[in-house]
């Protein structure tokens, strides 16, 4: 399928928020459809009209299709998926209650995000673990080959993301699969930043649990993610907190685990974000990801080439031998900030990711904060035209 498959006119125009502004910030929070919003709107409503637990039984089905429509999307199975408030919420709890003794390795990649770093620290600090980063290939990307040298009978987990947070590289994650099988180690993968604009197929990918955001690529609302557990994992862990949704209280002193993944879920749910979700991942089946990660790689290489080529001082940052929609990049003498906040009075949306974000890649390429722009299928050429002449200095 070709980028040409996806019609641009009928997404800007089931797009609300493309009448009033140029949206490049779809790595922070991509633009929902009117399906999506109207979605949110009817639950909301409902549930002031007859309650909220009553708006809850009458949405039943449709409920049961957000975890219909998520498996589909990365090939897995419903019973294996959890809805979850936020893409870290879904990583950290499957993070947190893999059985870590001392002395247990984790394995990640250098260009790996700060909020799951972070995490990994504190399991250093509290369960005696080592947190080892696998060296870069020549293309800024997790070196696979460095990755199986470094397996051990120590290593509890291979942990890393699919697009870093700080540019277009996308990092070999099948070949990384294949490692942690061989070995049959537990491999976790954030797709935050992927799930919505590549395919995703965890059969193929061989990971054991995946995370993903509502908010980036998927269009979905803010405040919703869902993490997806290889049912052989699920029956091995029991999660580091549970509650009466998680579990059956069976007697004074016993409770009985649900059997699939909803052990990870808690009984207190946004449904009006979650529904929203599952508006949002329909609208991605229905346009395909193959389609739109065709559309999105062809608009940001096109970003990429008219920022080099005609702003005075723009220098490109991403890596990798594939790339993503996410495009990085610094403007000689001139402030990010100050950058985005000019732009943003012009009506153009764009982030601005600091070294925090990646600090171990940051350090390493000596990377100052970096203008983030992040496209979609709905983002146009003109649209690249009106960010370029505004990057004019």
């Amino acid at each position: 399928m070709s980028a040409a498959s996806i019609d641009v006119a009928r997404a800007r125009a089931a797009t609300p928020g493309c009448r009033d502004l140029v949206h490049f910030n779809n790595a922070g929070a991509a633009l929902p459809t009117e399906r999506t919003l109207r979605t949110q709107i009817d639950h909301l409503e409902l549930e002031a009209r007859i309650g909220g637990y009553e708006a809850q039984d009458a949405a039943a089905d449709r409920i049961q299709g957000i975890y219909d429509s998520v498996a589909e999307l990365i090939n897995g199975a419903p019973t294996e998926v959890a809805l979850m408030a936020s893409n870290t919420a879904g990583f950290d709890l499957f993070l947190y209650s893999l059985p870590w003794a001392e002395g247990d390795r984790l394995l990640t990649t250098q260009s790996e995000y700060g909020a799951n770093y972070v995490a990994y620290l504190h399991l250093a600090r509290t369960k005696g673990i080592s947190v080892e980063v696998v060296p870069n290939n020549e293309h800024g990307e997790i070196d696979v080959d460095a990755l199986e040298a470094t397996v051990d009978e120590r290593v509890r987990l291979i942990s890393l993301n699919h697009v870093p947070t700080n540019g277009g590289l996308v990092n070999p994650v099948v070949e990384v699969g294949r490692v942690a099988r061989a070995h049959g180690i537990t491999y976790l993968l954030d797709a935050c930043q992927s799930a919505g604009q590549i395919p995703l197929d965890v059969a193929e990918i061989g990971c054991d649990a995946l995370t993903a955001t509502g908010r980036k690529f998927l269009r979905g609302p803010r405040g919703t993610g869902f993490l997806w557990v290889r049912q052989s994992v699920l029956e091995t862990i029991h999660p580091v907190t549970i509650d009466h949704d998680a579990a059956t209280w069976t007697s004074p002193s016993a409770y009985e685990l649900k059997p699939d993944a909803t052990r990870f879920e808690v009984w207190e749910k946004g449904w009006v974000g979650l529904l929203g979700l599952g508006a949002a991942v329909d609208d991605a089946l229905d346009w395909g990801v193959p389609a739109i990660r065709d559309r999105i790689v062809e608009v940001a290489a096109a970003l990429r080439e008219r920022l080099t080529a005609e702003v005075a001082g723009a220098e490109v940052h991403d890596l990798g031998r594939t790339r993503c929609g996410i495009v990085t990049f610094s403007l000689a003498g001139r402030d990010p900030h100050t950058v985005k906040s000019a732009l943003h009075a012009q009506g153009i949306n764009v982030s601005v990711v600091g070294p925090a974000s990646a600090l171990l890649d940051a350090t390493s390429r000596d990377l100052p904060p970096l203008l983030r722009a992040s496209v979609h299928i709905y983002n146009t050429h003109d649209e690249i035209d009106a960010l370029v002449n505004a990057l004019q200095p």
